[in-house]
């Protein structure tokens, strides 16, 4: 046996009969060399697993963080990425309610055209053979984005010409709308009737 192998058999023999009880860290140069070897390895893989698990706890938290971020731009790519898909149809629909806005402010009434609408309603009448008893108009209401002009018509005649007046003041070419419209018999012996009703148009506000 050579002397290297009888040396590593007596230390291995001495390593097996200490009692680690009552190893002292001041007399650790007097321990054999296979036990500071061992310890060296254990204080190496202690050392080594404490660095490994905070490098590996400061990146998974990491991870953990961008995973997180990632979800998030997820969802705001998905949300964005469903506007943009509806997008072209918004554009659409706003330029046809653009459109429609540009009509309707057509359509509104200027405060000097009030006395010819007084007069095309008046023509209305006549054409239908109505008897005007009165085209009076109120005064303007003021609301936030537009003016009202109310008008009391009171007119007399047969249903059918009635009917056919109240569909002529809706075809006119600016907006008029008709409210609280009753019938009435002028006597009740003739196909007479009274019709009386609060028509409304309408003209844009002024800008301040």
């Amino acid at each position: 046996m050579t002397p290297i192998r009888e040396r590593v058999k007596s230390d291995w023999q001495r390593l097996r009969n200490v009692e680690w009880q009552s190893l002292d860290i001041k007399e650790a140069g007097e321990w054999p060399w296979m036990l500071k070897a061992v310890i060296a390895v254990l204080v190496f893989l202690v050392a080594l697993l404490g660095i490994n698990g905070w490098l590996v706890g400061e990146a998974r938290d990491s991870l953990a963080a961008e995973q997180r971020q990632e979800e998030r731009l997820l969802v705001e790519y998905r949300r964005k990425a469903s506007e943009a898909a509806f997008l072209p149809d918004i554009r659409s629909q706003l330029t046809a309610l653009e459109d429609q806005m540009v009509q309707m402010q057509a359509m509104l009434t200027t405060s000097a055209e009030i006395p010819s609408l007084l007069d095309s309603i008046s023509d209305a009448a006549i054409e239908n053979r109505l008897t005007i008893e009165t085209i009076r108009l109120r005064p303007t209401v003021s609301n936030t984005h537009y003016i009202e002009h109310p008008l009391d018509i009171q007119v007399r005649g047969d249903y059918h010409a009635l009917a056919q007046f109240v569909s002529d003041i809706s075809d006119l070419a600016r907006i008029i709308t008709q409210h609280d419209l009753t019938l009435a018999p002028v006597d009740q012996n003739g196909d007479t009737l009274r019709m009386t009703l609060l028509a409304r148009t309408y003209s844009e506000k002024a800008e301040p």
